[in-house]
């Protein structure tokens, strides 16, 4: 069995923890990963913002009810806990209604709560943990079209979990929220690189160059463009 790195999960030619530094987005993000999402997503990007971003944490399950962990988050009076969920009934950084909650509550760290998986096990984790809609809805005020282009979504604007985090705090910042020096990009990097190197082996097993060893690579049968991504070892 191949050396995978503990940090990224990629194995150690496609180790990705260079491509980022860790910064404090002033947010506490947690991440409730399903099982399927952790054991054989290649592409999960939930990962990605754990080492990336500090006071990120993952939580795996499906059914958080009786997770003592969450719940004590939920509970816990220094956050203000969100979901991060679109809907008519989803507030944005924008909204009056959350700058008066801050501005009520100023000692209060937002707690973004995000599904972390494919839209089908999402559902199935919205469907165990039918509380976690009552929490308050978190959306954006723009729209974005995700770089995330060779995994197939439900709609253009659907993004990964690591565009949302990323999205988010760029948000925040420009509404005042967080501190303006905030610098965001090594997620956006990582990100950017594990592209690469996806599109990369995509390409090589087109060519012949890599073996075919997972049931999905049978779909790989055109040679696909390489984006001229920018990227920084740190």
């Amino acid at each position: 069995m191949s050396y995978r790195c503990p940090k990224c999960f990629r194995t150690e030619q496609c180790c990705l923890c260079s491509y980022t530094k860790q910064f404090d987005p002033e947010v506490k993000f947690v991440l409730l990963m399903h099982p399927k999402e952790s054991k054989k997503q290649r592409t999960g990007t939930g990962r990605l913002c754990k080492i990336s971003m500090k006071d990120c944490e993952i939580i795996e399950g499906i059914d958080f009810s009786q997770n003592a962990r969450l719940q004590n988050l939920l509970n816990d009076s220094r956050y203000f806990p969100v979901l991060m969920y679109p809907g008519p009934d989803a507030m944005n950084a924008k909204s009056e209604k959350l700058k008066l909650q801050m501005k009520s509550n100023p000692k209060k760290k937002i707690l973004a709560i995000l599904i972390d998986g494919t839209w089908f096990c999402a559902r199935q984790i919205i469907n165990k943990n039918k509380y976690l809609l009552n929490l308050n809805k978190m959306s954006f005020s723009k729209n974005y079209t995700s770089i995330f282009t060779f995994k197939k979504e439900p709609h253009p604007e659907c993004l990964s979990t690591l565009e949302t985090c990323y999205y988010f705090i760029q948000e925040l910042k420009e509404n005042d929220f967080i501190n303006k020096n905030i610098n965001p990009e090594p997620l956006m990097n990582v990100f950017k690189q594990m592209i690469k190197f996806q599109l990369q082996a995509e390409n090589e097993r087109v060519s012949g160059l890599r073996p075919n060893v997972h049931a999905g690579n049978f779909r790989y049968t055109k040679l696909k463009e390489i984006p001229d991504f920018k990227i920084e070892k740190y």
